[in-house]
């Protein structure tokens, strides 16, 4: 949930960006002495949409512009809390809810570029001002008089006179007021901005080191023969990389977040992948400058003192309190029950792997060795080809990034919502690769601004997300101005972009994002876009992945690259025959990861281990929960588990909670004729366009008309009581349960 004095803004945003270390490339730009006048920031921005003004923004206006920012905020603050007249709602919510506006200008866009273009002066102003925006918030969210007119006005909520939307919104401020501290002594108050600050250096720190690491572990290989089985425009873009780094003649493979690194699918040099692999999972526990076994130990510990200062036993409890999960006890019981199918499925298919692996080397005559983990995509994809003869790399010719995009994402928007898009080269940008598209409602009017930032480069961070850089409300007047942002490599120029499939699907899913951030229609900034519980907030995102393989997007986007041909038919039908294919492996190192966090987050503060002990404690845990399979690592170990140091403490079981919804969601649109204007315009108006305004659980409920089932998420799991896809049982269907409001 957003700060309730930070909208939207980039002290949650830089808090999750993962900001990273620039390389020696990357420096900043040459420092410029401005006037007051001059900075960008200290007014809306003139362009449409009041777009930011990147051409004009100098790394030099963030500091002047943070802390004028702050100060205005503040004197708007007191002028609130010291009035003299009795709180209404319009002299205090909606007061705080039009302060600060010089700071959440500046930190939308200072959040933004740290997580999509850092450098080094914006990781030194990362490090400097996390502190002090944590004091800030502090000392709004711990200020006296300020909570006691917000208290009197929560209760008499219901007779103040307020419309549905303004009597929640009085209720969350409260809430959010009282978890912040508002009722806390002011001993515990002192120390509780204390654990504040040096949680937000240390977070700060840990996003720094992970992408630093990244960079610099990235493997160096020295000719093209070891690369065998890499994609031809993987191996250029390994070169170009190369290039890049003043390697020539040689080839560099980029790291990725994950632990499995997506080269390891293709690579026949079983060396080069175990190395590869053992560079992944050092990150953050090898020792030097950038390990971050410390930091984990020092936030957790932190964080859980401030869970009990707050009146909570663990800071799940704490974190989750305003989730739909609600419990720690509902978390870990859904996670428990699909962990032990997932888990058999994996052995299934790690025993399907080993006899590959045994045929193969007693055909080559020489022995044979275990399935490891560096192993298993390569593998996988062998049992794959197999098993429905065709391979990931005959899919990609299909899938040039050009035509994913404005004739697969864009257009699926455009049957299911009326949408149009037109791109315009006059609005800055920050890099020369990104663009950016008007986007059209049905009626022809402008309904927000969209920003393409699709290219992995060394100044930012990995993963694929979506920000926003202005929300909708009827309060401010404003329309939306949100961005995806990916991490697909780069060709060399002239070459085609051509995609995975999972690259496919993860664009679909971050256009999710963005269109419940465009669709918002909210009175109030707190509630815009996606200011939804975090495990509720993946789930529209989810529903968007359905139209990537539905048949009528498809044939629109899926075409070849050179003779625009269609996809074969035959070829699709594999595709979607797969589906379930590896579903064990995906669906163990997800819970293992989630199972992770979880438990980092269910300890008290003498139970969190030292930085000597943290890796022991994380192989405990996994084998505690039973997730210890070792040929499937969790898909983030713990020091680089970027999402638990950011936004998803305690949270990122939401994926696969949001799932059950999505799954079922999908069901209900192919039950209701699928890809219509009438389903579009429906799951529109009853959800995407509530923002936070009403219980998600609710939300929900409006658009299906029921409570979620289940069931559909077991199916797409490959975790119910029919046959899996390799034939066997894997469960009761009966078992996990399917999230509810309030429970």
């Amino acid at each position: 949930m957003k700060h309730p004095l930070a909208f939207g803004l980039a002290i949650a945003i830089s808090s999750m960006a993962m900001p990273a270390l620039t390389h020696a490339a990357k420096t900043a730009k040459t420092p410029v002495t401005r006037t007051d006048t001059a900075n960008p920031f200290l007014a809306p921005s003139p362009l449409p949409l009041h777009y930011p003004q990147f051409d004009r923004i100098r790394d030099t206006d963030f500091a002047p512009a943070f802390n004028r920012g702050m100060a205005e905020q503040l004197k708007e603050v007191a002028a609130i809390a010291n009035q003299k007249a009795k709180p209404t709602f319009a002299n205090t919510i909606v007061a705080l809810e039009k302060s600060g506006d010089v700071l959440r200008r500046a930190q939308t866009v200072f959040g933004s570029l740290v997580g999509a273009d850092t450098n080094a002066a914006r990781d030194k102003l990362d490090t400097e001002y996390s502190p002090k925006f944590a004091a800030h918030y502090d000392a709004i969210s711990l200020n006296p008089k300020l909570f006691a007119r917000i208290e009197a006005l929560y209760h008499k909520r219901e007779k103040l006179g307020l419309d549905a939307q303004g009597v929640r919104l009085v209720e969350k401020y409260y809430q959010d007021f009282v978890r912040a501290g508002a009722k806390l002594s002011d001993t515990d108050k002192v120390r509780l901005k204390a654990i504040n600050a040096q949680m937000a250096t240390l977070g700060t720190q840990f996003n720094q080191n992970v992408l630093a690491e990244r960079n610099e572990l990235s493997v160096v290989v020295d000719s093209s023969a070891e690369l065998a089985g890499l994609p031809d425009e993987q191996i250029a873009a390994a070169r170009k990389a190369a290039e890049d780094r003043k390697l020539e003649g040689k080839y560099v493979i980029a790291l990725q977040n994950t632990t499995i690194q997506p080269s390891l699918t293709y690579l026949s040099n079983r060396a080069l992948r175990e190395k590869i692999f053992k560079a992944s999972i050092s990150r953050g526990s090898r020792g030097g400058k950038y390990d971050n076994t410390g930091i984990v130990s020092q936030v957790v510990k932190l964080r859980a003192e401030k869970a009990n200062l707050l009146g909570y036993p663990t800071y799940a409890a704490y974190a989750l309190e305003d989730q739909t999960a609600k419990t720690p006890e509902a978390v870990n019981a859904m996670l428990g029950k699909l962990a032990p199918p997932a888990v058999a499925n994996a052995r299934r298919e790690a025993d399907a792997m080993q006899a590959v692996i045994d045929q193969d080397q007693k055909a080559a005559k020489q022995p044979t060795f275990k399935l490891e983990p560096w192993d298993w995509a390569y593998y996988a994809e062998k049992v794959r080809q197999a098993k429905y003869n065709f391979d990931e790399a005959q899919l990609k010719p299909y899938l040039e990034l050009e035509n994913v995009q404005k004739n697969g994402v864009f257009y699926a928007a455009n049957q299911l919502y009326g949408l149009t898009f037109k791109e315009r080269k006059d609005l800055p940008v920050y890099e020369p690769d990104v663009r950016v598209f008007d986007v059209f409602d049905a009626d022809g009017k402008q309904l927000a601004i969209f920003i393409s930032d699709m290219y992995a480069r060394p100044s930012k961070r990995g993963g694929a997300w979506m920000n926003s850089y202005i929300d909708q409300s009827a309060l401010s007047g404003y329309l939306p101005v949100v961005a995806n942002h990916l991490n697909i490599p780069k060709p060399p120029e002239g070459q085609p972009t051509l995609l995975s499939w999972d690259e496919v699907t993860t664009m679909f899913h971050e256009f999710g994002h963005a269109l419940h951030g465009m669709f918002s229609d909210v009175k109030y900034p707190y509630f815009s876009g996606t200011s939804v519980p975090r495990d509720f907030v993946e789930y529209p995102s989810q529903v968007n992945e359905m139209w990537a393989d539905w048949p009528s997007v498809l044939a629109n986007y899926a075409k070849h690259y050179q003779t625009g041909a269609a996809m074969p038919k035959e070829l699709l039908d594999k595709v979607l025959a797969s589906s379930k294919f590896n579903q064990g492996f995906t669906t163990t190192e997800y819970l293992g990861a989630a199972m992770l966090d979880q438990n980092w987050h269910q300890l008290a503060p003498a139970q969190v281990p030292d930085a000597a002990n943290v890796m022991a404690f994380e192989a405990a845990a996994l084998k505690k929960d039973g997730v210890d399979f070792y040929a499937v690592p969790p898909r983030y170990r713990t020091p680089y588990f970027s999402h638990i140091m950011g936004g998803y403490a305690a949270g990122y079981y939401a994926y696969i909670w949001s799932e059950v919804l999505d799954a079922d969601s999908v069901e209900w649109f192919k039950q209701n004729g699928g890809l219509t204007r009438k389903n579009g315009d429906h799951f529109r108006k009853t959800l995407l366009s509530q923002g936070g305004s009403a219980d998600a659980m609710k939300l929900f409920h409006d658009y299906t008309g029921r409570d979620p089932w289940i069931e559909p998420l077991l199916r797409r799991r490959g975790l119910d009581s029919t046959k899996s896809d390799d034939g066997a049982a894997p469960s009761d269907s009966k078992s996990p349960t399917a999230p509810k409001s309030g429970t």
